[in-house]
């Protein structure tokens, strides 16, 4: 399952993006019981039992396919960082779904549709989910019958930085900072900005930096996250399109490649290290790809155990 970046500027709550950094989770079907194990982030502090995330989101598909399996075991490998705007609680929540659609006896296929739409009521909103299955940037919205979502085809040039701090912050947290009401200009403004989002994404990178504006969200939650806004500023001011990561507290830089960039010390990678080298005390910078598969769903190796 991909780590995944929501918002990206000014497309509150409808677009996402794939990143090439990922969760891996195993599921078997046994005679009786439920064993989690956790590995990697979060080892030692998530539970491991029946309120995982991922046990609740996999329970909740059985429920909706009306099958109910004698047994679980569950293995997580988990490299997506927890509660810092990285998509971590939407990757729980596909593997599980997806899990469950998977091993469900009575179902031929996965049926995509149906896993967007429950998934996106398991985690409140689409953005995340829709990005960490389809991969690539997506838009989503909703519709009277559930979640929709679609896929761009995200240009070459985008390369993702992300600036993870130590600190966590909730999203439920985040969204309680949200005024409800918006002036009509900054509305305007955002609208705009997101529609130039997906020309800049897909086909004008070079835009990027003025399509990642935004006046919704990202300075009306500064209070929780002052050292994120901080640096969103400074790098913004240097030229670079940052962003703050879903509701925060990390921050999301795309970078970019030039076409007639080759291997070594390419501009490319010299713009990767001047955001890098921005990176405060205690924050770590991860440069990433653009995961273009989305969420994968494989048989486990044979010969291999869940314990």
């Amino acid at each position: 399952m991909p780590a995944t970046s929501a918002n990206l500027g000014p497309a509150f709550d409808c677009a996402g993006l794939a990143l090439a950094l990922h969760d891996v989770v195993e599921f078997a079907v046994r005679d009786s019981g439920l064993t989690v194990e956790v590995a990697g982030v979060g080892a030692g502090e998530l539970p491991t039992d029946a309120s995982h995330l991922v046990v609740r989101a996999f329970r909740a598909a059985c429920e909706q396919l009306g099958w109910t399996p004698p047994g679980l075991c569950v293995r997580a490998e988990n490299a997506i960082p927890q509660g810092r705007g990285m998509g971590s609680s939407a990757a729980a929540v596909v593997a599980g779904v997806l899990g469950a659609w998977s091993l469900c006896p009575d179902v031929a296929a996965v049926d995509g549709d149906a896993v967007l739409r429950l998934v996106s009521e398991l985690e409140g909103h689409p953005d995340n989910v829709a990005a960490c299955l389809l991969g690539g940037a997506t838009l989503s919205w909703t519709t009277p019958e559930g979640a929709r979502a679609d896929r761009l085809p995200v240009s070459d040039e985008v390369l993702p930085v992300v600036l993870v701090p130590e600190g966590t912050l909730s999203t439920h947290l985040a969204r309680t900072l949200l005024p409800a009401d918006v002036p009509h200009a900054d509305a305007a403004f955002n609208a705009a900005r997101a529609a130039l989002l997906v020309h800049a994404l897909t086909s004008e990178p070079g835009m990027l930096l003025e399509a990642t504006e935004d006046r919704l969200h990202q300075r009306q939650r500064a209070a929780a996250m002052p050292g994120t806004i901080a640096l969103v500023d400074r790098l913004r001011a240097a030229g670079h399109p940052a962003v703050v990561s879903g509701a925060g507290p990390s921050v999301l830089v795309l970078a970019r490649r030039s076409p007639d960039d080759d291997a070594g010390d390419t501009a490319a990678a010299v713009r990767v290290r001047e955001v890098t080298s921005t990176t405060p005390d205690g924050w770590r910078a991860y440069p990433l790809e653009v995961d273009h598969g989305g969420a994968r769903v494989a048989p486990v190796t044979p010969g291999v155990s869940l314990s």
